[in-house]
């Protein structure tokens, strides 16, 4: 069973999501935003058919899938740290559902792209359900995705969202968390939203990013063989 659970209900906001996936640039995108935004948690979507894991940061649980808002722009983050595999038309339809409680303008999917460009010809493309949306993203420098294979949580949306829905794919190089790429993306949602954040300190804060996410999602994956191979254990 998935439920959202929220504690306020802003009004009309815009809502971006990020889930993990090539270079986890979705996951630490969002992290740098809400770190770098005032933002308050004001929800979380609750699985109750994934593992009982949870990881601490600085003596602090992180939710799994935690829903933060930022009131001087009026945007819900979603930051995701677990992996999604299996539920993402159950994300989609939770979204969906958020969406339509607070009445949200539009969706901003984050998603990172595998390439085997090098890092100086990397590229970020964009899709929108919206021709005005377009017009914004192609100002900002953006060329739009005309071609591709889209899975996962952005996949499922671009099939069944029920509001304006904006997808924003950078290209990475590696499996390993991308926080270079990662920058590239604030950057297009920096111009796009008007936003005035700087992303010089993702950069230089890149190896501390990566190590704190790479060390979650690990011991998520390790804590998720152990509960498997201790449900494998009662059958037979």
């Amino acid at each position: 069973m998935m439920e959202l659970k929220l504690t306020k209900k802003p009004k009309s906001p815009i809502i971006i999501e990020g889930f993990p996936g090539f270079g986890l640039v979705g996951t630490i995108a969002t992290e740098y935003l809400i770190n770098h935004l005032e933002t308050e948690q004001i929800g979380k979507i609750c699985n109750d058919d994934s593992p009982a894991i949870v990881a601490i940061h600085e003596e602090k649980v992180v939710e799994p899938l935690g829903i933060f808002y930022n009131k001087k722009y009026n945007l819900i983050l979603i930051h995701a740290i677990t992996a999604v595999a299996g539920f993402e038309w159950k994300l989609a339809e939770q979204i969906n559902k958020l969406a339509k409680v607070v009445n949200a303008k539009e969706i901003i999917s984050i998603e990172g792209v595998g390439s085997k460009a090098s890092v100086a010809d990397s590229r970020v493309f964009y899709y929108s359900s919206s021709e005005s949306r377009k017009k914004k993203l192609e100002a900002t420098g953006t060329k739009p995705l005309k071609e591709g294979i889209i899975l996962g949580v952005t996949g499922a949306l671009m099939l069944r969202a029920d509001v304006t829905l904006t997808c924003i794919f950078t290209e990475t190089f590696s499996e390993l968390p991308d926080s270079s790429a990662a920058a590239r993306t604030i950057k297009v949602l920096d111009k796009y939203l008007n936003l005035k954040v700087d992303v010089k300190p993702l950069i230089k804060q890149a190896e501390q990013f990566e190590q704190k996410l790479k060390g979650i999602l690990s011991s998520s994956r390790e804590a998720q063989a152990m509960a498997d191979k201790k449900k494998m254990s009662y059958v037979g």
